[in-house]
């Protein structure tokens, strides 16, 4: 089976946006709402983050799910990581997971400012300067057959559709507007070109976007 490139649980606003404005460490999506735009995953029985019993099935649930089956590795860009630019100005910050990230695989960062890798629990950072081609690359390699996990945030999944790179993706709709901040699309159908589509209305008033390539 070939190795795929996954977009897995990822969320935007009604109006396209994947992050709000004015990121910061108190506010990782700006001034978007978690609790809207985010609370249909955490509610899941099968969410990553879940430390409790509980939790819904159905459709959310299954979504859910597969955001770990068969990922072997995943890429994301430095602002998912963190909300720093520019040089590191140390090398005390290590992500906004705390001591068990939920990526549990290597996770390789695409920055211009590269620093040494490191592990948390069973998750490994490593940071490149590197295109989307040769991110990939080295992430198939470190998925030892599995595929790779795109996981953001949106600037990474912009660049990794313009090089064609990108197989399948699950976009989560909030019906939320956020008028500013990181947009993914000014509409879904510009990927149609290429992409296969289903959507799927969820009782929790997400709408679950499936892409498949062509």
């Amino acid at each position: 089976m070939p190795q795929l490139l996954r977009v897995q649980c990822f969320n935007v606003s009604r109006d396209g946006f994947g992050a709000g404005e004015g990121q910061s460490l108190e506010r990782p999506f700006g001034h978007a709402d978690p609790a809207l735009m985010w609370s249909w995953a955490g509610a899941t029985a099968s969410w990553v983050n879940r430390t409790e019993p509980g939790g819904t099935r159905g459709l959310d649930d299954y979504m859910t799910r597969d955001f770990r089956h068969n990922i072997g590795a995943e890429i994301m860009g430095r602002n998912k990581f963190g909300p720093q630019r520019g040089p590191w100005e140390n090398h005390d910050w290590q992500g906004w997971w705390g001591d068990k990230p939920p990526f549990r695989t290597p996770v390789f960062v695409l920055t211009h400012h590269t620093r040494p890798s490191f592990s948390l629990a069973d998750t490994t950072f490593h940071f490149l300067d590197a295109s989307p081609a040769e991110a990939l690359a080295q992430a198939k390699q470190a998925a030892a057959g599995r595929d790779v996990r795109l996981g953001g945030g949106v600037a990474t999944l912009r660049q990794f559709l313009e090089a064609d790179l990108v197989d399948t993706m699950h976009i989560a709709v909030a019906p939320v507007d956020l008028g500013r901040g990181e947009r993914l699309w000014e509409s879904h159908t510009e990927l149609l070109d290429r992409f296969h589509l289903e959507s799927v209305p969820s009782p929790s008033g997400v709408t679950h976007l499936l892409f498949w390539r062509r």
